[in-house]
């Protein structure tokens, strides 16, 4: 190979890019902000990436063990919206992050972790979404000891939602998107269940009560927008289309943009291309693969959490005539 490759982020993106390119020669450098292992606001359920990319991507064994999810239902205040069926795989961050940078060193590549560096000709972006001025704030925790109703649960709110997936060990991953402001003095889990409260959800958040919510895992995050994002030149993951999380698929759209990045990278590391051409094609692929779903993902995020259209979105649902596969399909 004639160039080498910088990535800067290391989280789903980075990682599964770097471990393909590894694998494919390439001398591959990583840049991680943070240290492995880590917790980080995600809703740790993998829905929608086929087989075909973890496979090309290399990174099938790491999702070996991930616990199966077939069940999901939505809830508001007054109780149960409607039951679907899913495709799923619920999976910590703190094992899958650590797993894939152990698998990335162990093919020879290096990683420099708690190191921040700019953008740059030869770097791929995968550091997540920039920082944008937003109206929401991002929760996160594990729990033990809370039974489910099904695999996941989402809880739709007054100013947001919370989602709790089940993950290994008889965990459950609680990860909740709420419109800031946030209730004054409260921190770590009692943040998280004085929100649901000022929510109106307050049968939930008994139930987190009655749990074992694991502080040490609490973080939070603020200051990002959904959607299309202003990217640095060849960017990959978040930093170019962060989608709803009440999708459930962003964490597939990090694995399907490093496949999508491959080639390109391929190409330039070759020889082939010169960074810029690689960076357009990348770009170009990636906005093609992901536009429907973030117009999709936009319009239902909007018809879900707005007030005025809410109770609609809901009332439809309960009556069965929100056509809730459809709508699925488009955001997958």
């Amino acid at each position: 190979m004639k160039h080498p490759i910088v990535i800067a982020g290391g989280g789903l993106a980075g990682l599964s890019l770097a471990i393909a390119l590894r694998t494919r020669g390439v001398d591959v450098t990583l840049h991680e902000a943070g240290i492995y292992p880590r917790h980080r606001v995600c809703g740790e359920f993998i829905s929608g990436v086929t087989n075909e990319t973890l496979d090309t991507l290399g990174i099938a064994k790491a999702l070996m063990n991930a616990t199966p999810l077939s069940s999901a239902v939505w809830n508001d205040h007054r109780g149960r919206v409607c039951e679907i069926q899913v495709s799923g795989r619920g999976i910590s961050r703190w094992i899958l992050d650590d797993t894939l940078q152990r698998q990335f060193t162990s093919l020879g590549g290096k990683i420099t972790t708690q190191s921040r560096i700019l953008p740059s000709s030869g770097t791929i972006w995968a550091a997540g979404r920039p920082r944008r001025s937003g109206p929401w704030i991002g929760l996160k925790c594990h729990a033990t000891k809370l039974s489910l109703t099904h695999d996941l649960e989402m809880h739709l709110a007054s100013n947001g939602y919370l989602g709790l997936a089940k993950i290994e060990e008889d965990k459950v991953n609680i990860c909740a998107l709420f419109k800031k402001p946030t209730p004054a003095g409260a921190k770590g889990t009692s943040l998280l269940t004085a929100m649901l409260r000022e929510s109106g959800l307050n049968e939930t958040a008994d139930r987190l009560n009655a749990a074992t919510l694991h502080e040490s895992t609490f973080c939070g995050v603020a200051g990002f927008q959904t959607g299309r994002q202003p990217s640095f030149g060849f960017s990959i993951g978040d930093a170019t289309h962060m989608i709803p999380p009440l999708t459930g698929n962003g964490m597939s759209m990090a694995f399907e943009s490093a496949e999508i990045a491959l080639p390109h990278a391929l190409n330039y590391a070759r020889g082939d291309c010169s960074w810029d051409a690689a960076a357009a094609s990348c770009t170009s692929q990636l906005d093609t693969r992901f536009r429907t779903r973030m117009i999709a993902s936009a319009g239902i995020h909007h018809f879900l959490t707005a007030p005025a259209t809410s109770r609609v979105a809901t009332t439809l649902a309960r009556t069965r005539l929100l056509p809730i596969n459809p709508l699925l399909h488009l955001l997958r």
